[in-house]
């Protein structure tokens, strides 16, 4: 069992950066690979980016590659998500979730498990 608490969201202008994370409990947090999904109102929810165990390897849903950046502590159980030149198109719920590791990184909500309570995140024009 894994619980995950993200927090670092917030009202921020378009064109500003922010740093989500997302704390994990438990022990076992290295063997779990870790993802960021978002879900605007009235959207389905979108696959924004996930690490590998290690923190090697990472893959990026195609709209976020080059401003977004996950990355991980493990000694800290914790994941990254940082977010730079925002756009008012990027307001939406946050979420970090786990799956256990596997092969390949995926960014298909269902094969992961464990899901956190979402931190807002708001950018004004």
């Amino acid at each position: 069992q894994v619980q995950l608490v993200e927090s670092g969201g917030g009202l921020v202008q378009a064109g500003d950066s922010l740093l989500l994370s997302c704390a994990a409990s438990g022990r076992t947090f290295s063997s779990y690979e870790m993802g960021w999904f978002r879900q605007a109102p009235g959207k389905e929810r979108e696959f924004v980016a996930a690490v590998s165990r290690n923190g090697d390897a990472t893959y990026y849903g195609g709209s976020m590659k080059g401003r977004f950046t996950i990355s991980r502590d493990n000694a800290k159980n914790t994941v990254y998500l940082r977010m730079i030149i925002l756009k008012p198109e990027d307001t939406a719920v946050y979420y970090c979730a786990a799956r256990p590791g596997s092969i390949s990184l995926t960014g298909h909500s269902a094969q992961y498990i464990f899901w956190g309570q979402g931190t807002q995140v708001t950018v004004s024009s």
